[in-house]
């Protein structure tokens, strides 16, 4: 709703325009009523209206004076100036000054109406343009900051980009001199934040903010998943000073450990350097780091990358393949579990094993028993594997989470063999139900069946219980119960549509069936 003041030494004359308008229908309120220019100035600067309306003359400070500092004070301030015909070239001053329009005494409510009309399309348009100029801005912002955040990707990638200051500069707008990598993980179990993960992301670049301010001369910084990567523009006489920033932040995030949920935070710097060239390798380095929490621990800040222990990789990965290669072929859960431990023994007892080594190995394993087990999209499945992996911030979490991915897909494959084994029984319990009232035979079923007579007899029984003729007759039996408690159909046609042509066999089966005859059975539960 857009705001009126009312400015004229005449009070009579404010309550005309004030009853003139028709401010509702307008969307506007009258905020104030003045009698002399210093008291619209004063109303001015506290309700911040939209539109004045002003006599041309008045005491204490004239109506030229208010309009000069009323500008001042609102330069987007709408006015309309009243004047009578013998101080019209004081409107013709008051126009140059910035005011809108002028309304001549004596006022008319149409002339006041269609002033104010326009006095509000100019509002919106004003109102309009500003969010138009606000959401471009904001589009130019982000796709700045998508730009700066590309340069992470790009030096991410199988193969980066051949750098320097100036490409830094005028490609992803970074301003490098010297500086260094750097990451910040949050482990937690995936999805874990929930909608809340942004409130934390945005809380963990809060901190960094406050942290590296005044200390660097640029940063950029963006969230993949769970991990924050960054890049940081600095004087290397300050590289001490960062130091101690990013332990500071690591320290404040946590100590709000119990506010942000299940999540503990690291940090890694990668090397410092002076070349554009050579941030990519700087970011493996903080990558190569910040394994290092999975033998230390997390809630560190990690900045060196041992050197590797010379573990077996290939060799331990073939001892799992063995192992798991009869494991699959069972479905034996147990051993594949047992595979898991074995591989982790060995690992865990290397000397000097570092924690690059264990996630590159777990990760393989992994990866090799998914492609093995999953026939559907296992590309799918090793990204879910992936994450949930990278998500561990221990050494003994990496080879739990292989057990459980192992148990679940185990799990999986047992219920499908069990069912594709089933499924020939499906078929021929299908094909009874279809056919009972006819003088079926084990042979028929099984020809429905596509097995033969031999396989499918001992398959039918592992799977239900008991035999096929034995499942035929209980069908029989149960349908004719139906027919004789809800039907008065004679009992030799019972006999009949159950698949019986002789009704003395009919009875006796029925009798041993139920310990009554069908006339018996009827008169009792019919």
């Amino acid at each position: 709703m857009l705001k009126v003041i009312i400015a004229d030494d005449e009070r009579l004359i404010c309550r005309l325009v004030q009853a003139l308008g028709d401010w509702e229908a307008l969307d506007m309120e009258v905020a104030g009523l003045a009698e002399n220019g210093l008291e619209a100035l004063e109303l001015i600067e506290r309700e911040r209206p939209d539109i004045l309306i002003t006599d041309i003359r008045m005491p204490g400070c004239d109506g030229l004076e208010l309009i000069r500092r009323a500008k001042e004070l609102r330069p987007e301030l709408e006015i309309v100036i009243i004047s009578g015909y013998a101080h019209f070239e004081y409107a013709q001053t008051a126009i140059r000054y910035g005011v809108g329009n002028y309304l001549l005494k004596p006022i008319k409510k149409d002339e006041l109406m269609e002033t104010l009309r326009k006095m509000k399309e100019r509002c919106e348009e004003r109102t309009a343009g500003r969010e138009v100029g606000e959401a471009r801005y904001k589009k130019s912002q982000n796709d700045l900051k998508r730009l700066r955040n590309s340069l992470i990707d790009d030096l991410m990638s199988a193969q980066p980009p051949v750098l320097t200051n100036q490409i830094l500069k005028e490609t992803y707008y970074f301003d490098f001199s010297e500086g260094q990598a750097f990451l910040v993980k949050l482990d937690c179990r995936a999805g874990a934040f929930g909608t809340s993960a942004e409130v934390v992301r945005e809380k963990v670049q809060e901190i960094l903010n406050a942290g590296l301010k005044g200390l660097c001369s640029d940063v950029i910084f963006c969230f993949k998943g769970y991990t924050g990567y960054g890049l940081l523009s600095c004087g290397s006489d300050k590289r001490e000073q960062v130091r101690k920033a990013f332990r500071f932040c690591l320290g404040q995030l946590e100590a709000g450990n119990g506010m942000f949920g299940p999540v503990r935070f690291s940090a890694a710097l990668g090397d410092w350097t002076g070349e554009a060239g050579h941030l990519s390798s700087s970011l493996k380095e903080a990558q190569d780091a910040l394994a290092e929490r999975l033998i230390e621990g997390p809630g560190r800040l990690f900045e060196h990358v041992p050197r590797s222990s010379g573990l077996p990789v290939q060799e331990i990965l073939d001892r799992y393949a063995r192992d798991m290669e009869h494991a699959i072929e069972t479905l034996n859960v147990r051993e594949a579990a047992e595979a898991v431990e074995t591989m982790q023994e060995r690992v865990l007892t290397q000397e000097g094993v570092c924690g690059r080594e264990i996630f590159g190995l777990v990760l393989s394993a992994g990866r090799l028993f998914i492609a093995r087990m999953v026939h559907g999209d296992a590309q799918k499945a090793q990204r879910e594997f992936d994450l949930d992996l990278c998500q561990c911030a221990d050494s003994r979490e990496l080879f739990a989470l292989l057990s459980r991915r192992q148990e679940e897909l185990l799990m999986v494959a047992e219920g499908e063999r069990q069912n594709e084994a089933s499924r020939p029984i499906r078929m021929a319990k299908q094909y009874v139900m279809q056919h009972f009232q006819d003088p079926i035979t084990l042979e028929e079923v099984c020809e429905a069946a596509g097995f033969s007579a031999s396989y499918f007899s001992s398959l039918f029984k592992k799977e239900t219980g008991e035999g096929f003729a034995k499942y035929l007759t209980r069908v029989r039996m149960e349908e004719a119960k139906t027919l004789l408690r809800e039907t008065n159909l004679p009992v030799s046609e019972i006999c009949e549509r159950v698949g019986y042509s002789d009704r003395k066999h009919f009875t006796h089966t029925f009798h041993r069936a139920t310990g009554l005859n069908p006339a018996e059975y009827r008169k009792m539960y019919g």
